[in-house]
């Protein structure tokens, strides 16, 4: 088996053929606040510039449910999610599921950020370009705060651009499970010739477990059907990363 450094740069197979725990703190209610500190009197007041990210994301839902508060709710969302893996989840029953939310709240956040994404994006999609280990690292290490095992795929072009980034799965403080057809599903969708993908380690340790490395050479093998290739898989730590080891035959 050979281990990838993450000095190598990915390099895409020829595939072609002739003829895949919240800390615990008060979070005011909205009524208890004072007039001007509230979400909505704040921003018409002061603008957007002065609210933070949990108070905008409490605008945009508007309310919570008879279990949750609105504000607190958003702080929720935001520190079990993370704020840029939730901007970049597109599918709105991934997020009731993983959440607990109403999915008509899962609708409005999707929504919100897609219009973020198609209106404001300062980096346009397939600008960032990802050679190696440590780039792919660098693009994804917002995932490394994360109190959940967060799945993430980032798909390829032919030039080795980002076209697309994914949260494929959440799971539990220890575990997640990978779909294949999850995986490789946003690669067909958008024409990626591959993906990189990455999971955090809440635990700290970076260490790729004996699942992750049967996993990978299973996703490896899905990829070869398919024409797409896997170029690494990166376990993200809180101050590191490892790519789990391909054995590229």
């Amino acid at each position: 088996m050979k281990n990838q450094t993450i000095q190598n740069n990915y390099i895409l197979q020829d595939n072609d053929f002739i003829l895949d725990n919240e800390d615990r703190r008060y979070i005011l209610r909205v009524k208890d606040l004072e007039e001007d500190d509230k979400p909505r009197e704040k921003l018409i007041k002061n603008g957007p510039s002065a609210l933070s990210s949990v108070e905008l994301l409490a605008i945009v839902l508007s309310v919570g449910t008879k279990k949750e508060e609105v504000l607190r709710m958003s702080s929720r969302i935001l520190k079990e999610y993370g704020e840029k893996t939730i901007v970049n989840q597109t599918n709105p029953k991934i997020i009731e599921k993983e959440l607990g939310i109403p999915i008509a709240k899962s609708c409005q956040i999707v929504a919100c950020f897609e219009l973020g994404r198609r209106f404001f994006k300062k980096t346009p999609a397939g600008t960032i370009v990802v050679r190696t280990a440590r780039q792919a690292y660098e693009y994804l290490k917002d995932m490394r705060g994360l109190p959940k095992e967060h799945l993430r795929g980032i798909y390829l072009n032919s030039r080795y651009r980002v076209i697309h980034d994914e949260v494929i799965s959440v799971g539990s403080l220890t575990a997640n499970i990978v779909h294949p057809r999850e995986v490789f599903k946003p690669a067909l969708e958008h024409s990626a010739c591959a993906v990189i993908l990455a999971h955090n380690h809440p635990s700290g340790s970076a260490k790729p477990t004996v699942s992750d490395v049967e996993i990978t050479k299973q996703l490896v093998e899905a990829g070869k059907i398919l024409g797409i290739d896997l170029l690494d898989h990166i376990v993200i730590a809180k101050n590191k990363f490892v790519s789990v080891p391909i054995d590229y035959e």
